[in-house]
């Protein structure tokens, strides 16, 4: 394959804040595709209506231009592959649906969700595989179709082999083996006519002519059904790649969580780290220089990146690195005037000054009360006493509870400002019985570090919604933190009060 021929995408879903491992992929991919003078393509995968959201997508593009990787095609700049999101490629999908169906390899699902939860509560019990049990596989295709043109409620399913085992190629790990019979019969298009993550990508990837797709490890159990699409399309696959996970930096090394570390890129821009340190830091999980150096530039990084050269022991997302090489940054590469500029474009700016100012104003007496009244809004982290994190009539299990379930209502927020914060938190005093005013005190505490600041829904909005969330986990963390025990039952008592979290 000629090295000009290469594209490779970046496919993330707009569902929430832009993560660092979508960071992490944007820049291996953007790295490969730049060494080989190939084609960096964003593609938005928004096929969940229920929870894509055009803010998110506008935080990705703009997060991603932040860090400085940009892409040859995408929505917002078009491209000869387009549209660029799936929500616009619909009738693509279901075209090929039909042809998958027509040929033999799709049929109609009409399970009812209790009919398929009674089947995964019946498979637990009998400590079997989950998986579907593919009823609805033998229903003949004319009566199958009958059914549909009636209106009964469907989805469409892949078949995959029921025996045998596939042999799967991975640049990183070479041939990997699995068994047919751990495989069940995908949906590809859902109820709504949306296609699933399964279709809607396959077929993505072969009308944008995608040579390499390097993603994630936890996709590797996709693939046999990814590469049965390709085989009943009669389509050459592209290589695939799977980087390894980005880990917490803890005794666990699980994958890294938003519970445990900060993940959003806008916290990172939020809390005054420079975008070519956060670039550098995450090029260095998984992947580091030749000569061992760990502070390096992109320029310098496209120079001697290789796919075969990244490595698949889980890398630690470690945040004190993160500091560390930062600091190196704002030492080694800035005079104080140009210091002085990125701090002015980071948080000294007029829009942001101003906004502050008039939520100070009506507490300040003397010019000299500025910096107290206002300190926590241009600080990464603030001092917590556990003692002033209290709430009359609950212990610190309960305020923990209290704060994770109000973090858990904040992310649902589709704009995070002063007016939808205060109706949260009224929604969140009336579920446990509190008056407003004292719910709202540990919260003062948590997000500046005083008991007394500037209004808390307006200030928590200028912080925005990444800051805010950090500092009431950091605030959970102050009163001894959570086990896996207790998240468990606070996340019952969640859904019993508020309905289900967001993952």
């Amino acid at each position: 394959m000629s090295p000009k021929s290469v594209r490779v995408r970046l496919a993330p879903s707009p569902t929430g804040d832009p993560h660092v491992g979508s960071a992490y992929q944007a820049l291996y991919n953007y790295c490969f595709a730049k060494r080989h003078n190939g084609k960096f393509i964003l593609r938005i995968e928004d096929t969940d209506q229920t929870r894509s959201r055009a803010e998110s997508e506008a935080m990705i593009l703009e997060a991603l231009h932040w860090l400085g990787l940009q892409w040859d095609e995408g929505p917002d700049i078009g491209g000869p592959f387009g549209p660029y999101r799936q929500s616009e490629r619909l009738d693509i999908y279901r075209t090929h649906a039909r042809q998958l169906l027509d040929a033999g390899h799709a049929y109609f699902c009409f399970c009812t969700p209790a009919r398929l939860a009674q089947m995964r509560a019946e498979q637990q019990k009998a400590s079997r595989p989950p998986g579907y049990d593919r009823r609805c596989r033998e229903i003949a295709p004319a009566e199958a179709q009958r059914r549909v043109d009636a209106g009964e409620p469907h989805v469409m399913r892949m078949k995959v082999p029921t025996t045998g085992s596939i042999a799967m190629q991975d640049l990183l790990r070479g041939t990997i083996h699995k068994d047919w019979a751990s495989v069940d019969d995908q949906v590809i298009l859902k109820g709504d006519g949306f296609p699933t993550y399964h279709l809607a990508c396959v077929v993505d990837d072969h009308l944008m002519e995608i040579t390499h797709v390097i993603r994630g490890e936890e996709w590797i159990n996709s693939v046999p059904k990814h590469l049965q699409l390709y085989a009943y399309f009669g389509w050459e696959a592209p290589v695939f790649c799977h980087l390894p996970l980005l880990r917490n930096n803890d005794a666990t090394k699980t994958k890294l969580s938003k519970r445990k570390n900060p993940t959003s890129i806008n916290y990172f821009r939020r809390a005054g780290y420079l975008p070519q340190a956060l670039v550098n830091f995450i090029g260095l999980m998984g992947w580091g220089m030749p000569d061992g150096r760990d502070k390096f530039s992109l320029a310098e990084m496209l120079e001697q990146f290789r796919l075969e050269d990244i490595t698949l022991g889980g890398p630690a997302f470690d945040i004190e690195k993160l500091r560390w090489l930062n600091g190196r940054y704002m030492r080694e590469d800035f005079t104080p005037a140009a210091l002085l500029g990125q701090i002015k474009q980071w948080a000294l700016h007029d829009s942001l000054l101003e906004a502050i100012v008039a939520l100070a104003q009506p507490r300040m007496e003397t010019m000299g009360d500025w910096g107290h009244l206002t300190a926590f809004f241009f600080a990464d982290d603030v001092p917590l006493d556990p003692a002033a994190l209290s709430l009359p009539g609950q212990d610190a299990d309960a305020l923990k509870a209290i704060f994770q379930m109000t973090i858990w209502e904040m992310e649902k927020l589709e704009h995070f400002g002063r007016d939808t914060l205060s109706a949260l938190f009224k929604s969140v005093a009336e579920a446990f019985g509190i008056k407003l005013r004292e719910l709202t005190r540990p919260f003062y505490v948590a997000i500046s570090g005083t008991t007394a600041s500037t209004p808390l829904f307006d200030s928590m909005a200028l912080l925005g919604s990444d800051m805010a969330r950090v500092r009431l986990r950091r605030a959970i963390q102050a009163l001894g933190g959570l086990s896996a025990s207790q998240l468990k039952a606070i996340e019952k008592d969640y859904a019993s009060k508020f309905g289900a979290a967001q993952n």
